[in-house]
Formats: C-alpha cells, sequence, structure tokens
C-alpha cells in the first residue's frame, strides 16, 4: 500500500491561468519553508490538456502515483476550448474526475464568504451579502457523473441516445453527511440538506439516510431538508439564512458555483476535496481554486491567485493540522485586500489595480 508522505506537496497548475495562479501558491509554500521552517517538499508536474498534449493522456501513471503519496494536492485548473475536438475519454477534465475518483476524495468543501472589503463588487445589494459565510459540503464520487450505464448510442430512425444514471448507496450518503455534521458543529450548528426527493428516488433515499444519521449521532446539529431548486432561489433571495449545506454532486457543482458569485468573483473562493482518514490518521485530499482555465485572459498576469492561496490555507488547516499558518494567511489576505489592491476582476473606483504576481508578493509581503 502507498503511504502517504506527511510534508508532500504536489503542484499541477494544468492549463489556462492555472500555472500563473500556482506559481503564486508555489512563493507562499517556499515563504513557509524558508521562515518558518516548516519544510515542505514540493513536487511539479503536468495535469490536463498540457498533460494529453505532450502525453496523449491527461493524467499519466507517473502523476497519479506522486498524487497517492501526497498529503496535499493543489490543483490549478484544466480545459479549455483548446481540446474542445479531443475524445471523450481523453478529455483535460477527465484527470480531475479520476483524481477524486480513484483517491476517494468523497467530501468536497466550497465556503462561499464575501469579504468585507468587497461587498460592493457583489451583483446583489450589499445589505443581502454582507457578513455571508456559507459553507457547501458537496457529495465528490457519486452521483450522475460516475453512474453506470453511460454513454451514447445510436438507436432507432437515425437518432442517437446519451445515458447518464444517477445513483448513491447508504454508505455514500452518510460519510458525506458526517463531514457536514461535525463542520457544522465547528461554525453555527445547522446543516440544510438539498435534493430532489419529491422527484428522484434517489432524492429520497438522500433524506431518509441523513435523517437517519442525524436521529442517531447528531441530534445537537439542526437539520431541515430543501429541494435542490428552493436552494438556488433562495440563495439568491436571502443567501444568510445557509450555514452549511449539504448536497449530491450535480446539485452541488451547481449551487456551489451560484453560492460563489454572490461574493462578486470566482477569483475569490478556494475549495477542498477530502477522503476518509486511514488507521494513522492520514487521509489524501486537494485542494483547487473553483474558477475554471480562464483560457481568454492566461499569459495576460490578470489573474487573481486569491482562491488559490486561500485553497493553500484549507490544506494548512485540513491536511498539515496547521490552524495557526492558516490564519495567518487567511488575514495576510485580508490586509492586502484592506491596503486598496485589486486585480482586475474585483477592480472598483479609487482601488489600486495589481497583477497576479504582484497581488501574490502583497499577501507574503503581510505574512512577514
Amino acid at each position: 500500500m502507498i503511504k502517504v508522505k506527511k510534508r508532500r506537496v504536489l503542484l499541477l497548475p494544468g492549463d489556462g491561468i492555472g500555472p500563473e495562479v500556482i506559481a503564486e501558491v508555489k512563493k507562499v509554500i517556499n515563504w513557509f519553508n524558508d521562515k518558518k521552517s516548516l519544510d515542505f517538499e514540493i513536487e511539479e508536474d503536468l495535469v490536463g490538456g498540457i498533460s494529453f498534449d505532450k502525453h496523449g493522456t491527461p493524467l499519466t501513471d507517473e502523476v497519479f502515483y506522486k498524487a497517492l503519496e501526497s498529503a496535499v494536492i493543489m490543483l490549478g485548473a484544466v480545459g479549455g476550448p483548446k481540446w474542445d475536438g479531443v475524445e471523450f475519454s481523453k478529455k483535460p477534465e477527465r484527470a480531475l474526475l479520476k483524481l477524486r475518483k480513484e483517491l476517494k476524495l468523497f467530501a468536497n468543501l466550497r465556503p462561499a464568504i464575501c469579504f468585507e472589503q468587497l461587498v460592493n463588487a457583489s451583483t446583489l445589494k450589499p445589505e443581502i451579502v454582507s457578513g455571508l459565510d456559507i459553507l457547501i459540503v458537496r457529495e465528490l464520487t457519486g452521483g450522475v457523473y460516475f453512474g453506470e450505464p453511460r454513454g451514447i448510442k445510436p438507436i432507432e430512425n437515425g437518432e442517437r441516445k446519451g445515458v447518464n444514471t444517477h445513483t448513491y448507496t447508504s454508505s455514500e450518503i452518510i460519510r458525506v453527511a458526517r463531514v457536514a455534521f461535525d463542520l457544522a458543529k465547528k461554525r453555527s450548528n445547522r446543516v440544510i440538506s438539498c435534493e430532489k426527493s419529491n422527484v428522484m428516488e434517489a432524492g429520497q433515499l438522500w433524506k431518509e439516510e441523513v435523517q437517519s444519521l442525524h436521529d442517531k449521532d447528531y441530534k445537537d446539529v439542526e437539520l431541515s431538508h430543501m429541494l435542490a431548486d428552493n436552494c438556488a432561489m433562495q440563495l439568491v433571495r436571502n443567501p444568510k439564512q445557509f450555514d452549511v449545506i449539504l448536497t449530491d454532486n450535480l446539485f452541488g457543482d451547481m449551487l456551489s458555483d451560484e453560492a460563489s458569485m454572490l461574493t462578486g468573483s470566482l477569483g475569490l473562493l478556494p475549495s477542498a476535496s477530502l477522503g476518509a482518514k486511514n488507521k494513522d490518521g492520514e487521509m489524501r485530499a486537494m485542494y483547487e481554486p473553483i474558477h475554471g482555465s480562464a483560457p481568454d485572459i492566461a499569459g495576460k498576469g490578470v489573474a487573481n491567485p486569491i482562491a488559490s492561496i486561500l485553497s493553500f490555507a484549507m490544506a494548512l488547516r485540513y491536511s498539515l493540522d496547521l490552524d495557526k499558518e492558516a490564519e495567518a494567511l487567511e488575514k495576510a489576505v485580508q490586509e492586502a485586500l484592506n491596503d486598496g489592491l485589486r486585480t482586475k476582476d474585483i477592480m472598483s473606483d479609487k482601488m489600486k489595480e495589481v497583477s497576479t504576481s504582484q497581488m501574490g508578493d502583497a499577501i507574503i509581503s503581510k505574512l512577514q
């Protein structure tokens, strides 16, 4: 069995703006090594479209085995129009799905926090989003993205049929629900579980299993249920009613993107994908900004590195048990914003526009 190396960090910049934002994460890691003697072991390799271009596959076996040995995987972004014509099984995004599935990263944590300095960057009224702090816990290795049967096949009359199967087992639901309940205890102690139990049997199972686990082990946590489409509406109508949102793979994908835009920019929000802890307390985990590869701005030095840097703060907290360092990094981001520094995506009047690397340098200067 391949062992996790406690301080190994695997950087997978990927495509588009991925290399630019991960370069700033690397600077942060090197700062912690130099100034705090944290001896992180950094490795860097290819994933996604750039890997396909060089190796004919979006994820080589060599990189996959490096991932197995790493306590932390820092991913940039994968994909882009350049690879639209590539065979489905070799598309850049398949690398991401394989890492999630094969590393058993079943719980995706996506915080949606509205920074006080950026309230006016949201398209919603300031009073709606000010103080917003939501955590979405999304199941990541089941549901319609992985269910079988799947595929496209010819049928009668010259038509074709696309099939994807939405399926969940009790154990898949229970393990991610447990993560949501445990995290809620460290926050405001409230969980809203979202599904489509009114029209989907898998949604009915989801609701029943979450309720059963709550009644058995988490009676002290406030639990309510909400249909996913209603949740989408409520996120725009009254987002501060939410604390922890627990949901499945498909709805979590959509709801977390919607929640992210309440904060003003995809460039601000991190995510963590966590596996189960083994008997030694070790787990595999992957951290990434929730934004895409944004090929239209790649190479221009205008990408926002904050989401990637805050993703590393999540890695410090969840994978490396370095809460103090995580808090210091998060505070450094806040202080850089307090100074009026803004990348292009969050620029506003009377603020100073800075490049990707300048924002990274400013955050590191606040760590000093």
